[in-house]
């Protein structure tokens, strides 16, 4: 089987011993949280740092999903790993794939999806931690990032399917911000145009109680391109606020 290893990083990890599967399964590291199970397998995520760049390794064993793609079943970094590839190829921002691979034995499915750490960027999550100290500016900006985001995702037909705080890293870049995804594990094709949108988007607002009604149109009008006063900003608000309550009440 034929394993990934992205160029730019072949040297490092030949250099370091670990640009082949059977090295980077057996390297000793400590979890950084706890095991996923699932079936009997698990999956669990590691972090590496070689010669000043940090990683993120992921190990999984008998850990598998069920797809289109495979309905018998696959490791679930494979469908992942897909969808990162199809993400750089649509320009879609995104984390990038360092390494993958699969091997098969007596009653084991392993796998391996190792990709570069977003050092120097903040998950949205941190961010509204301290919203309240954050400069009006930049909550202007993160807001307007996220739509921008959320934008280029859909309009490249897709839908992330957990676009939540955890999963949208931010970067200061001049006077605004850069904004890209992780965890596309569930990411899949928009095929009921708005109704996606709108299921892909709501999680994210009912996770971010921190922005107000006015901070929640900002988004909207940078997604939508539309300005803040605009019938359909409008019609997009009430739309997601019916689907938060209906969420909320169930």
């Amino acid at each position: 089987m034929t394993d990934f290893l992205a160029a730019a990083d072949r040297t490092l990890l030949e250099r370091n011993g670990l640009a082949d599967f059977d090295a980077l399964w057996a390297l000793q590291l400590e979890a950084v949280d706890e095991p996923n199970t699932s079936g009997g397998g698990w999956s669990s995520v590691f972090r590496l740092d070689l010669e000043g760049q940090g990683f993120y390794l992921k190990r999984q064993n008998n850990y598998l999903t069920r797809t289109l793609y495979s309905p018998l079943g696959e490791p679930s970094f494979a469908r992942e790993f897909r969808n990162i590839q199809r993400y750089q190829q649509m320009g879609i921002p995104a984390l990038d794939a360092v390494f993958f691979g699969e091997r098969k034995a007596p009653g084991e499915r392993r796998a391996i999806l190792m990709t570069r750490a977003l050092d120097g960027w903040n998950d949205l999550d941190s961010l509204l931690e301290q919203w309240p100290q954050l400069t009006a500016e930049q909550q202007q900006k993160i807001l307007q990032a996220c739509g921008q985001l959320a934008r280029r995702l859909h309009a490249a037909r897709q839908v992330h399917g957990c676009f939540y705080p955890k999963h949208i890293f931010l970067q200061p870049e001049g006077s605004g911000y850069r904004a890209q995804l992780i965890d596309l594990e569930k990411t899949r094709p928009l095929l009921l145009g708005q109704r996606d949108r709108v299921k892909d988007i709501e999680p994210l607002l009912r996770r971010a109680r921190v922005w107000t009604e006015a901070e929640v149109r900002t988004l909207l009008a940078a997604y939508l391109e539309q300005p803040l006063d605009s019938s359909l900003v409008e019609a997009w608000f009430r739309r997601l606020n019916l689907r938060r309550s209906h969420k909320e009440s169930r």
